[in-house]
Formats: structure tokens, sequence, C-alpha cells
């Protein structure tokens, strides 16, 4: 609140004009929780799970196996190449009103396993706050994530108040063409643009077109786009939110399979960016608690 009343201040040498309030968070383990596996990856084994007695081929790609059959073990091994076999899976030939209705319709059905609550309610009351403090004062709030792009749209408002147009994440082919004459966008295999690490200032400058100024996160992924953040032209404010809370939420950041936090941390001591200590610093972590 203190930066915010500093930057906001007309006549203060900090002062940052509107058109530069540009307030960047990463997803996954920052505004709602990543453990034991990100959502995404829980949507995709399910979306698999329930589609592979339909679809006989995927019984020769080893990964798509392990995910049927709920082997992490299998799954980890497959790697990279492994998890964008599942991510095409669950996405390819799909158009994109199909696939926003898949993800609507897992959501609508799905619950947190630890909290027994539906997704878009286990998220972080804190940050939800703080976003909405941040859009008082006049930021455009985006999120940078390596989530999917497509994953997160149809919901982010809800949750966040952060509209589809302001949500850069990583991202597959797609191709366009009009059947019927109806526009159609469909999702095709292909290469994927992972927004994660060096991935999300590339992102930023890309899709944004300036340096933020608010850079929140919680793992190393996130440690570059706070890099990119602290070389903005005005002051800026990195804050990252650790895992320390094994009660009400979870306590990871260096042993985990999501969110390692290590690099960024030792970063954040030297740059003086903002540690948040989620088991100190959160009254509530969520709002049904």
């Amino acid at each position: 609140m203190s930066y915010v009343e500093t930057i906001t201040q007309e006549g203060s040498s900090d002062f940052i004009p509107v058109a530069d309030r540009i307030a960047v968070f990463d997803n996954d383990g920052t505004l709602w929780p990543e453990q034991p596996i990100p959502n995404q990856l829980q949507y995709v084994l399910d979306y698999i799970k329930e589609n592979y007695a339909a679809q006989p081929e995927w019984v020769k790609i080893p990964a798509l196996k392990a995910a049927y059959e709920g082997d992490f073990a299998a799954i980890k091994k497959s790697g990279m190449a492994g998890l964008m076999q599942m991510l095409n899976a669950a996405s390819t030939s799909m158009t994109e009103t199909a696939y926003t209705a898949s993800i609507e319709a897992w959501l609508a059905k799905t619950r947190d396993a630890k909290f027994d609550k539906p997704y878009q309610e286990v998220v972080y009351l804190p940050m939800v706050q703080l976003l909405e403090y941040l859009r008082e004062n006049e930021f455009k709030t985006f999120i940078v994530s390596g989530g999917g792009a497509d994953f997160m749209r149809p919901w982010t408002e809800k949750a966040y108040g952060i509209p589809p147009y302001h949500v850069i994440g990583s991202y597959g082919e797609a191709s366009y063409e009009v059947l019927d004459g109806k526009t159609v966008i469909t999702k095709t295999a292909g290469e994927i643009y992972v927004d994660d690490k060096a991935g999300k200032p590339v992102a930023i400058h890309r899709f944004i077109g300036k340096v933020p100024v608010i850079c929140g996160g919680n793992s190393d992924g996130d440690q570059a786009m706070m890099q990119y953040t602290s070389g903005s032209k005005y002051k800026s404010l990195c804050l990252i939110l650790h895992h320390t809370d094994s009660i009400r939420e979870f306590a990871y950041d260096t042993v985990t399979v999501s969110g390692h936090l290590e690099t960024a941390l030792i970063e954040a001591e030297e740059k003086n960016w903002l540690v948040v200590d989620m088991e100190k610093d959160f009254k509530k972590i969520f709002a049904f608690e």
C-alpha cells in the first residue's frame, strides 16, 4: 500500500502515469494452488481417462497409457515430450468453442481433492484482494502463466476479475476457416510456446508491449519476469509468494513437482523483493476458511 500510495501521488518523483501502471501475476501457485499437481494437468488426466476407450491409437503412446492408468512414475519418465503428447491429446482438433465448453464442464463437476471445493473457489483471498486494490488505483492486471492461455481464459474473470484478453499463457498451434458460413478457430497439433522462465518477459513484450511495474510470482519460473520488472524505468515492486503453510495449504519450495523456489529467493534478498510468508502473513488463505 505504501508503494501504491507513492507512485500514484501526482507530483511525487516516483509518480507513474496511469498508462504505465501494468501489473503481472503468475497463476499456478500465485493466485491458486498448484499442488499436488497443477490443476490443468488434472484436467488433462481426467480428459484422457474419460476419452481413452474411444481413442484406440492412444494405447500405442506410452505417455497417454500412463496418464490413463495414473502411473505418475511413467508420466515423469516420459518427460517434456510426453507432457506435450498429453496436452495435445486433450485439445487437438477441438474448436475454441468446444475446448472452452470442455473446460467449463470440467470445472462445474470437479472439486479440489484437499479442500473439497470447486477449483474456482480455491483461490488465494489476499491475492484477489490485491488485484482489486490495484485496479482501484488504475492498474491494468494481467496473468502471465506457464499454464495454457485457452485453459485459463474461460474462468479468470469470474475468479480474479481478470478478463480473457488480459490472460497470457502457453499456447499451441491453431487454424482458422469458414465452415457453413461460420468462422471457426481449431486447436491443432504442433509446437507449444511455453510461457515460463525466459519465455515470460518475451511474452510480456509480445502481448503487452510495456515493461510491468508490479510482478507477482512464487517460483524460479517467475524469476525472469521479476528481473524484467525490476528493470523498469519506474519504481517497481516484485512479490514472491512463499508456500510455508502445510496445514491451511501446502508447504514447499525446493522439493516439489511444480513451483520450485530457490534462485528467485536468493535474488529476492539481493534486490529487496517482497517475500510473503503464507503461514505468517496470510490471516486467511481462502474465502471459505
